[in-house]
This record gives C-alpha cells, structure tokens and sequence, in this order.
C-alpha cells in the first residue's frame, strides 16, 4: 500500500524539491498554507505531513503542528518540521508541539528521505 505524504510551505520550489525527494516513498500531495493543509488532510487522509514552521501567513507551522497533536482524529500523524531556525530553543519548541522530527534548512535531501522513511516504518 502507498504511503500519502503531505508538503506544507509557502515556497513553491521548496515544495517541489520535497516532492521530488519524497515521491519514491509514496504519493506526495501538497499544500500553501495551515488552512489548506487542514484541508486536505480532512480529504486525503496522508500517513506523514512535512511541515514549515514559517507559513508567510495565517498560522505558523508549529500552531498546526500543536492543533493536529490536539485533534484525536490527527494526533497520530507523523510530523516533521523544517525550520531555518536551528537554535536548540528552536528545536525544543518544535518538539514540545509534538513534531516527531525537526530538521534544520538547509536540509540534505538525503537525510529529509531518511527522516521521513523511519517515520513511515514506525
């Protein structure tokens, strides 16, 4: 069965770069914006959702990150934040809202795809 991955950033060459990364993985779908992303997760149900923690507008990444943790029908979604913010504090917030991984930008495609395939095998 294939996995759903779900790509949540405001920047659409970051998307496709995460796309193009994760696509061996599964079916990688996408979103702009935390109101969009809670849309298509209500639609499409993904088993991982790749999560900027700064979305330009609207909620912020770590807001969704909290709200999906909070919502028993979302909270077991794997979650990985990325971040240009690689303070400790930075990470450890992140954490603390339930991410399952925090991955600093620039990230290595490599280590995106090894992240997220221990996600989808746990």
């Amino acid at each position: 069965m294939s996995k759903r991955i779900l790509v949540v950033d405001d920047q659409p060459d970051l998307r496709l770069l995460i796309r193009l990364t994760l696509r061996q993985l599964g079916e990688v779908v996408q979103a702009e914006s935390a109101e969009q992303a809670l849309a298509v997760i209500a639609a499409a149900r993904p088993e991982l959702v790749v999560l900027d923690v700064w979305l330009g507008h609207g909620q912020s990444g770590i807001e969704l990150c909290r709200r999906l943790r909070a919502d028993p029908g979302t909270s077991g979604l794997r979650i990985i934040l990325l971040s240009a913010n690689g303070q400790q504090s930075d990470i450890a917030a992140g954490l603390a809202a339930g991410a399952d991984d925090y991955i600093v930008k620039p990230f290595s495609p490599e280590g995106l795809l090894a992240a997220a395939s221990r996600l989808l095998a746990s």
